[in-house]
């Protein structure tokens, strides 16, 4: 069940982030209500998650798959761009986290 949190917690995790540019720095009232309540969604299935899994493997897999899925929504929804060294930069925090889950808790 803890890996569905940790899920569940990266999920809304994506898009809580990928909303926050939609407050436009917390300006819009609405946006960022909506903002703020899935981050606070978000955190509580992760802090649901490290009761069972371990702490960094959690939080590396949290990150690793944040960035790259968000990445991916920026791309896809913003129009944004992403350089080649800042995708070779995903490449390696993604093989960090794999490294870390290979590793064992």
């Amino acid at each position: 069940m803890a890996f569905y949190y940790l899920l569940f917690a990266i999920i809304a995790e994506i898009i809580a982030t990928s909303t926050l540019k939609l407050t436009k720095g917390f300006t819009l009232l609405w946006p960022s209500l909506f903002c703020s309540l899935i981050y606070m969604v978000c955190h509580y299935y992760f802090a649901k998650a490290i009761q069972e899994l371990n702490l960094g493997v959690a939080y590396a897999l949290w990150c690793g798959l944040g960035i790259l899925l968000t990445v991916f929504v920026s791309l896809a929804f913003y129009k944004e761009s992403i350089s080649l060294t800042g995708l070779i930069g995903i490449l390696l925090i993604l093989s960090g986290c794999l490294l870390v889950n290979l590793g064992g808790s």
